[in-house]
C-alpha cells in the first residue's frame, strides 16, 4: 500500500477497527476512509454502493462485524446471521465493482468445526459440524470467506480472509450480557473489587458506563459487600433477597475449556503487514489448497481457569472463584495453527499479562 492510498476502515470505532486506524495512523498512512454507522449503513445495499462509487477507496480492512459472547450469539442468531450476511455481501461486491486493488476480511476461529484438531489448520475448514451456540455468526463468516475466494477466481480479485484468534484490549466490549470471555472477566473482578470496598457509588456509575450488571453477578457483589461487613443499598436487597455472605465472583462453565487470546494491537499489526505483502507472495498464497486464507494467533492457549485467576490477579480482587456448571462452556479448545503467518515473517509482541494489564487501565479510565 502506498503512504497516500486511500484506505477504508470500515468498523473503525469497534476493537478491531480502532487498533487498525491506530497502526496505519503509526506507520504513516494519511488518507484514511471511516464512516459513522449515522452516515452509512452498511447492510443498505444502496448506501454502500453510492459510498463506493462516490468515494472510491483503493484499499479496504472489513472490520465491521455484529459480534458477541456465548449468551449474545446463542440469544440472537437471526441478527447475528442477517447482519454480517447482509454487511460482507455489500461491501465484497461493491469492492469489486468499484475496483479496489485489495481488500482484507476478518472473520473469526469459531469458523472452525466443534471437535477440531488441535492446533487448527486453515485447511480444517467444513470438515465436521460448528459449535451449536455460534453457529449463525459462524456461517455467516464461512460465507464471507468463500465470498472472498469465489471474487478471486472469477473477477481475479485480491481479497484477504483473516481468522483471529480471540481478542481483547482497548475499546473491547464490556456489557455482561453481550461481551466475550476476557472483557467480561475484567469487567466481574473489577465490580468484584468495588463491593468488597463497599463502593456502590462507583457500582452504580460503572453500569451507567459499561450496561446492566446481571442479577446474577449483583448477588455476587451484594454477598462480598456482606463478607467485608459493607451495607447492601436498599434498592439491591429489593431485587435480591437476602444473600450469604460469601466472598466470590461466579462464571459460567466449568473452567476447562482452552482458549488462546491476542492483543488487538498485535491483530492490527500483522492485518496491515498482510496487506503490504508483495503481488508475488499474494498470489502465492492463493494459489495453495486454502487459498488466501490466514490464521492470525499466539499459537499458545489457556484454560479458562487459568485465565480467570490471571485477570483476577491483574485487576487486584481478592475474593475467590466459583464455576456455575450449569451453564456452557462453549467449544471445548479453539488453538489455532499459526504457521503460515509465522512463514511470512510475523510474530507476537504484547504477552498475555501486559495485554491485560494495558486493557484494565483503560477500562479503569473510562470508568473514572
Amino acid at each position: 500500500m502506498e503512504n497516500n492510498a486511500k484506505i477504508y476502515v470500515a468498523g473503525h470505532r469497534g476493537l478491531v477497527g480502532s487498533a487498525l486506524l491506530r497502526n496505519l495512523k503509526r506507520q504513516g498512512y494519511g488518507n484514511l476512509v471511516t464512516r459513522r454507522h449515522t452516515a452509512l449503513d452498511l447492510t443498505d445495499q444502496q448506501q454502500v454502493q453510492d459510498f463506493f462509487s462516490n468515494v472510491s477507496p483503493e484499499y479496504v480492512f472489513l472490520a465491521a462485524a455484529r459480534v458477541g459472547g456465548i449468551l449474545a450469539n446463542d440469544t440472537f442468531p437471526a441478527d447475528f446471521i442477517y447482519t454480517n450476511l447482509a454487511i460482507q455481501a455489500h461491501v465484497l461486491h461493491a469492492a469489486w465493482r468499484w475496483g479496489v486493488k485489495r481488500l482484507l476480511f476478518l472473520g473469526s476461529s469459531c469458523i472452525y468445526p466443534r471437535q477440531c484438531p488441535q492446533p487448527i489448520k486453515e485447511g480444517y475448514l467444513l470438515t465436521g459440524p460448528l459449535e451449536e451456540t455460534n453457529r449463525a455468526y459462524a456461517v455467516a463468516k464461512i460465507a464471507g470467506i468463500e465470498m472472498c475466494h469465489s471474487y478471486n477466481r472469477q473477477h481475479g480479485t485480491r481479497f484477504l480472509s483473516v481468522m483471529p484468534t480471540n481478542l481483547y484490549g482497548p475499546n473491547d466490549n464490556f456489557d455482561l450480557e453481550s461481551s466475550h470471555v476476557l472483557p467480561a472477566l475484567i469487567r466481574k473482578f473489577h465490580l468484584g473489587k468495588l463491593a468488597s470496598r463497599g463502593n456502590w457509588k462507583a457500582i452504580e456509575f460503572d453500569q451507567t458506563m459499561f450496561g446492566k450488571i446481571p442479577e446474577n453477578t449483583i448477588e455476587d457483589l451484594a454477598a462480598i459487600a456482606a463478607h467485608g461487613g459493607h451495607g447492601v443499598p436498599d434498592s439491591v436487597k429489593n431485587r435480591i433477597g437476602d444473600v450469604s455472605a460469601r466472598f466470590a465472583i461466579t462464571l459460567w462453565g466449568t473452567g476447562a475449556a482452552r482458549r488462546e487470546f491476542l492483543y488487538v494491537d498485535d491483530l492490527a499489526d500483522a492485518c496491515v503487514a498482510l496487506m503490504e505483502l508483495e503481488d508475488s507472495t499474494f498470489e502465492r498464497l492463493q494459489s495453495t489448497p486454502e487459498g488466501p486464507l490466514i490464521n492470525i494467533g499466539c499459537g499458545r492457549d489457556s484454560t479458562i481457569s487459568e485465565l480467570a485467576l490471571l485477570v483476577k490477579d491483574v485487576v487486584g480482587f481478592k475474593g475467590d472463584i466459583r464455576f456455575d456448571k450449569s451453564k456452557p462452556d462453549g467449544t471445548p479448545r479453539k488453538l489455532l495453527d499459526i504457521s503460515r503467518l509465522s512463514a511470512l515473517g510475523w510474530s507476537q509482541k504484547v504477552s498475555l499479562e501486559d495485554g491485560i494489564d494495558k486493557t484494565y487501565r483503560k477500562y479503569v479510565e473510562k470508568s473514572g
